[in-house]
């Protein structure tokens, strides 16, 4: 299962990304996923790479949320911008690695990721409530690199 393709099943992209449009309901924070074939770069340089790439760091509070996947290279990172980084718990990305990790390790991929967002989204819901104002600044989409 080298392949990104293969990585996600439709069904389960959609529940990615299901995951994803529930986490912002609630906030103006932005969470994405990236996922690509391999990097020879640790995660979380490789992670800040895509994370400009998709201009994450455009969002008017500085709340997005990457969470990076290399499927060769066995590689994942979480990575959030400058306003959600001074708000969250010092070892809050660290736990939420820690679940997407427990849950790839036993072939559930999807319900690891699903998870992470969920807590993720109940995080910015925390420090970023949802405006009257807000708009979807970034895709929900899956990007692949």
């Amino acid at each position: 299962m080298s392949k990104v393709e293969d990585f996600l099943t439709a069904s389960e992209e959609k529940t990615i990304i299901e995951a994803i449009q529930k986490a912002e309901k609630d906030t103006s924070g932005e969470v994405r996923v990236h996922i690509e074939k391999s990097t020879k770069k640790p995660p979380m340089e490789r992670a800040l790479e895509v994370f400009y790439f998709l201009k994450m760091d455009e969002t008017a509070l500085r709340n997005g949320v990457l969470l990076y996947i290399a499927v060769e290279s066995k590689k994942f990172a979480i990575l959030g911008d400058k306003g959600i980084n001074e708000k969250v718990p010092e070892n809050f990305w660290d736990t939420e690695k820690d679940i997407v990790l427990t849950h790839f390790s036993k072939g559930e991929t999807t319900k690891g990721l699903e998870l992470a967002i969920a807590e993720i989204g109940n995080k910015l819901k925390e420090f970023f409530p949802y405006q009257s104002n807000d708009t979807n600044e970034l895709s929900d989409e899956i990007s692949k690199g």
